[in-house]
């Protein structure tokens, strides 16, 4: 296979997985690690992708947010995986903040074996999920944001004030070891804001791919939530784990 071929495959590879391991290249492609390092490389100066130890991951625009729908099939097993981890961090009688997106979405059909909940919720998809399962459900008002089904804005930050929340639990979109929980969204960052600062206890739920990713906006620093994630190499929960507690879910 021609290195053009290759560099090509690769990036089909990232197009459907967002992280791509050198053996997997190896096998795909039927060529060296050598070959595979150099072709890496390369896209990494083309700034078409990120190098990270054991291969690559996809490289994100810092305001690139893709809709619901795009979201819903990307991750699902991880989500699934996240769900539960996070659900189990509840407590009967909880009063709790749902963020929009779907990795908080996938925690619903979860939140059926806890009493008494009250979740309070940024996601149109949320406050009808919870509703059809009977679960006592709040919905901020303010603007929809249609790409992602949110509510944003200044009212919905106002009206998200007057609560207290015992958990709250918040989807992102990068994690950085320097630049902390970022989002595209200004407006979502300030909803994701108000609501951790509202509660006493901060989860955010996020697959491996998130990790060494900026985003536009800054919404808070590693060490203001605990992070939920799966399947993180031992490098990344080593740099991760000094500024934030990280609980794994198990496969």
């Amino acid at each position: 296979m021609l290195a053009e071929e290759r560099q090509q495959l690769i990036m089909q590879m990232l197009k459907e997985n967002n992280v791509v391991k050198l053996q997997e290249i190896c096998e795909r492609a039927v060529c060296s690690e050598s070959s595979a390092r150099r072709d890496l490389q390369l896209l990494e100066e083309q700034g078409r992708l990120v190098r990270i130890h054991g291969g690559a991951k996809i490289k994100h625009s810092l305001q690139q947010e893709l809709d619901m729908d795009g979201k819903a099939t990307k991750n699902v097993l991880e989500k699934a995986l996240l769900a539960k981890e996070a659900v189990s961090q509840i407590e009967d009688d909880d009063v709790i903040y749902l963020d929009a997106g779907t990795t908080t979405l996938a925690m619903i059909p979860y939140l059926t074996e806890k009493h008494d909940l009250t979740v309070v919720t940024n996601g149109v998809l949320h406050a009808s999920y919870l509703a059809d399962r009977g679960i006592r459900t709040i919905l901020v008002g303010g603007a929809l944001k249609n790409t992602t089904k949110a509510i944003v804005g200044v009212k919905a930050v106002s009206y998200l004030g007057q609560f207290r929340f015992n958990k709250a639990f918040l989807g992102i979109n990068g994690i950085h070891h320097k630049y902390g929980f970022t989002t595209p969204d200004p407006d979502e960052a300030e909803v994701k804001q108000m609501a951790l600062e509202q509660s006493e206890e901060t989860f955010v739920l996020a697959d491996p791919t998130k990790f060494d990713i900026v985003s536009f906006v800054k919404v808070a620093d590693l060490s203001q939530a605990t992070i939920i994630t799966t399947g993180l190499s031992p490098q990344l929960n080593a740099r991760y784990s000094e500024q934030t507690t990280i609980q794994g879910a198990i496969r």
